[in-house]
């Protein structure tokens, strides 16, 4: 499944096609995300266009998509997976959202520390879809860099 935002895709079709993909009914999802019933049905009939940072994390993570992948929707941006998920292995909370700044295509490095960015896996290379767990899902290698390990 692409759980990524598609060009013109407006924050109502976009939450209706992942919600549906899951297979979760409105209800499931508003209960999942912890926001009323109504409120998720005004987003999903277009009625709602922002979302408060609170909605925001509780339907990424009832969705499984990234926060940022919501925000991109809200802003009208069209993302590509490689795109969104940039981060500096030394700065990056895992847990935390990602500085808007690496998620720029034309970042490269990180602004804080100059840590090239990174958007694979640094053992085995598969690209990171998602930054919700610390781990990568193919070969287990921790995304966050520790201080020793001198991975880069």
């Amino acid at each position: 499944m692409d759980n990524t935002p598609q060009p013109q895709e407006s924050l109502a079709e976009y939450v209706k096609r992942i919600r549906t993909s899951l297979s979760l009914s409105q209800t499931e999802l508003a209960l999942k995300a912890g926001i009323h019933l109504q409120s998720l049905g005004k987003i999903e009939r277009g009625m709602t266009t922002k979302l408060n940072s609170k909605s925001q994390r509780g339907l990424a993570i009832a969705l499984q998509v990234p926060s940022e992948y919501l925000d991109a929707v809200v802003r009208g941006v069209a993302l590509g997976a490689s795109d969104v998920l940039k981060f500096c292995p030394h700065c990056w909370q895992p847990g935390t959202t990602l500085e808007d700044i690496w998620l720029s295509p034309r970042s490269k490095f990180c602004f804080l520390c100059g840590t090239g960015l990174r958007n694979s896996c640094a053992r085995c290379n598969e690209p990171i879809t998602s930054v919700k767990f610390r781990f990568c899902p193919y070969c287990g290698f921790p995304y966050k860099e520790s201080v020793n390990s001198g991975v880069t």
